[in-house]
């Protein structure tokens, strides 16, 4: 296992989750996230990035595990995970996860396509990754490029990866876009008397400009071409009995048992 110092951009993030707006943005990517993985199964399912934050408590994999950096040690909620990791350099082999959650991992890093490209790399065939993100042409996204204006978000809007930017590089990839939900469409605002004001915005925003949300959450699956299923060999054999019983009680093995007789 690799220790990494981790990014500060970061822990800055896991940071801004506790305040008002943080919240605001981790209750909607929870329900979304909740929603994608509920019925994905395998083996090995894994979350790289913001420990504190348990994103696959709604999946039934029993096998799942926290990347944790040096950086995390003495933030609440990370001292049980065990997996140190960098994201661009994943210590897992090669077609091993079934499930793996970015959870605002591109963004927080220098080569984000790296991160991609391992996190393909350590897919198995079907297998899915769950990436969510802020969205540079949001409200959020422009009150960043204001000059005067404080950011509202601690990832500055150049860093931030597009949907569409995102979609390219599954393009160049195996994955396959699969689902996606933009949300958080309340004006920026940082206390929770607006946002609570502003919660009507959710619903209209949903409907009418729904890709002017400040946050996405996108899922896509790994493909590889010429992969077949290999069933267990206790169904190769039922099916084998089943045709052999069909053949048993044809009309033309009935009449050579009446010639015998």
């Amino acid at each position: 296992m690799s220790v990494s110092l981790g990014p500060p951009l970061a822990v800055e993030l896991a940071q801004w989750l506790t305040t008002p707006v943080g919240q605001y943005v981790q209750d909607w990517e929870q329900k979304k996230i909740d929603g994608m993985v509920a019925n994905v199964f395998g083996y090995h399912a894994m979350q790289i990035g913001q420990p504190q934050w348990d994103l696959l408590q709604a999946n039934r994999i029993p096998n799942k595990d926290r990347t944790h950096s040096c950086w995390d040690d003495a933030r609440p909620g990370c001292q049980s995970v065990a997996l140190y990791a960098e994201p661009e350099y994943l210590p897992l082999e090669s077609q091993s996860i079934d499930l793996l959650i970015l959870p605002h991992v591109l963004e927080c890093s220098n080569s984000p396509h790296q991160v991609l490209r391992e996190a393909e790399r350590v897919l198995v065939p079907e297998g899915k990754v769950v990436i969510s993100g802020f969205n540079p042409w949001s409200l959020w996204g422009a009150h960043d490029r204001v000059p005067g204006l404080d950011p509202i978000v601690p990832v500055p809007a150049h860093m931030q990866v597009s949907l569409g930017r995102l979609k390219d590089w599954f393009k160049l990839l195996t994955l396959e876009a699969d689902r996606g939900h933009f949300g958080c469409y309340v004006p920026p605002c940082d206390s929770a008397k607006w946002l609570a004001r502003w919660s009507f915005m959710e619903s209209a925003g949903d409907r009418w400009w729904p890709v002017c949300g400040a946050v996405y959450v996108v899922s896509a699956v790994k493909r590889v071409a010429g992969v077949r299923l290999i069933e267990p060999a206790w169904k190769d054999k039922k099916r084998r009995m089943r045709r052999a019983a069909v053949v048993a009680g044809s009309p033309f093995s009935r009449e050579q048992n009446r010639k015998h007789n």
